[in-house]
């Protein structure tokens, strides 16, 4: 694949590698944000049945309680249901990045339909740069950036996913807790 790009265009600019490249950027973000869904689902799932249990452990106990020992195991229980909680915000702040991110796919391939049906902006590469920007622009998550940027600088689909998955834990740390 050549160098040139809608950054800087030459002879060998092609109006398909600029769509290879924008579709690239959405497979990759589909495949990033159905693999962050996945988690958050399990996540919800295995600490709502987990609350369950706790709960129930909890009702059994204050309905038994005769001793000292019932009251800290019944606090024990409280805390590890708060804990699940918590966690189980988090799982839906991640849904909610998912939603984002699918909707900022959505907007590229409409707009990237736009762009193609259109013989004027089609063979444009200003129009194509101009269109690039206006995506890059609507990304909110520092991950989203630089999956475009590495796309658009040739890199492979395996190579964006393997530079999401390193800068990962890096955004985990940016989840609200309340």
């Amino acid at each position: 694949m050549s160098n040139s790009g809608s950054q800087q265009p030459d002879l060998d600019w092609s109006q398909v590698r600029e769509t290879v490249k924008l579709l690239t950027v959405s497979v990759a973000q589909v495949q990033n944000s159905m693999q962050q869904g996945d988690d958050s689902v399990n996540t919800l799932t295995s600490s709502f049945t987990s609350m369950v249990h706790h709960m129930n452990a909890i009702e059994h106990i204050l309905k038994n309680m005769d001793a000292e020992k019932d009251m800290q195991d019944a606090m024990e229980y409280c805390q590890a249901t708060s804990d699940l909680i918590q966690s189980s915000i988090m799982a839906f702040q991640f849904y909610d990045r998912l939603q984002q991110c699918l909707d900022h796919v959505s907007n590229g391939l409409t707009g990237l339909s736009e762009l193609v049906e259109d013989p004027q902006r089609l063979y444009n590469p200003m129009e194509w740069k101009k269109f690039q920007d206006q995506i890059r622009s609507r990304y909110t998550m520092e991950s989203e950036k630089q999956m475009f940027d590495a796309i658009l600088q040739g890199k492979s689909l395996q190579e964006v996913v393997a530079l999401v998955n390193n800068s990962k834990d890096d955004e985990e740390e940016d989840i609200e807790l309340f």
